[in-house]
């Protein structure tokens, strides 16, 4: 009985050995090849569940998802021969996963300095096709879509790999370099702050000019409007008066007397030296003004 079962234990462990060896997975974020005694037998196994001869069958598998490639800074010669040290990255995925493990061995690390030198030179060709200026802004996204058909031409066909995206980090000018061109930005910043302050003065003249301009034209139309009033209100003053004195002469008169009266005699000290029959003390003299 014991020994039936220690048979039982040692087939099914075998089983169990054959079975794993057997059955295998693939996930979805996975792609792999299936050689068999060596040589390539299955160039795409898709995501699922597959079965292998034991012993005689060995799976590669592979990551099938977006994959980053970070270079190393390098210096490129632009057209005008200037020195720029350019920082860029790289992402890629697997297309043909036969290809790939037949030009790599399916080592990431040898798939990324095949195409890590492929994007050097081709960033190496664009640069030296464009002014510094024109990779720095002007032309800056037309490069990386030429650089990444480019490199697509060679990559499908050599590694079979895609490039998704080629993009430059950074841009930096050798130190030799840098305070020419820190000085060469510098004045001509200050050129165009000269020019912008010399518009700016010619503005403000002709600004304060025309200020000054409505100002006297304000004025001279204010003084005319003043004077216009007043000649209206002398001239319906003198109306008034004029009515009010043929209304009463005498009391008209009577009136003005008094008033030059208070005027005259506001303070005590005030002297007047009058003839006593003359018409200014024609009222004080005589209530009738006779």
């Amino acid at each position: 009985m014991q020994a039936k079962t220690l048979v039982l234990v040692i087939v099914l462990g075998l089983a169990a050995i054959i079975g794993a060896n057997t059955l295998f997975v693939v996930s979805e974020y996975q792609r792999g090849v299936l050689l068999r005694l060596g040589k390539l037998h299955d160039a795409d196994l898709q995501p699922g569940l597959h079965i292998k001869i034991p012993f005689i069958d060995e799976v590669r598998l592979f990551d099938a998802r977006i994959l980053t490639l970070d270079t190393r800074p390098e210096r490129f010669l632009t057209v005008e021969k200037k020195n720029v040290e350019v920082d860029s990255f790289t992402k890629w995925r697997i297309l043909d996963v036969g290809k790939y493990y037949t030009a790599t061995n399916g080592e990431e690390d040898r798939a990324n300095r095949l195409l890590g030198q492929r994007v050097n030179e081709g960033l190496r060709n664009q640069f030296a096709e464009r002014s510094l200026q024109e990779v720095v802004s002007g032309e800056r996204d037309l490069l990386m879509v030429e650089l990444l058909e480019q490199l697509n031409g060679f990559t499908r066909t050599s590694i079979g790999v895609e490039v998704v995206d080629v993009r430059v980090k950074k841009i930096d000018l050798p130190d030799n370099l840098s305070d020419a061109v820190f000085q060469r930005m510098r004045a001509e910043r200050e050129r165009e702050a000269r020019e912008l302050r010399s518009k700016g003065k010619e503005q403000a003249e002709i600004i304060r000019a025309d200020a000054d301009r409505q100002k006297a034209v304000i004025e001279a139309q204010a003084y005319r409007d003043s004077e216009l009033l007043r000649g209206e209100g002398d001239a319906r003053a003198a109306a008034i008066y004029a009515e009010a004195y043929n209304q009463d002469p005498e009391f008209y008169s009577f009136v003005r007397s008094l008033t030059a009266y208070q005027k005259s005699f506001n303070s005590k000290s005030d002297v007047l030296l009058v003839d006593p029959d003359s018409d200014y003390f024609r009222y004080l003299n005589n209530a009738q003004g006779k």
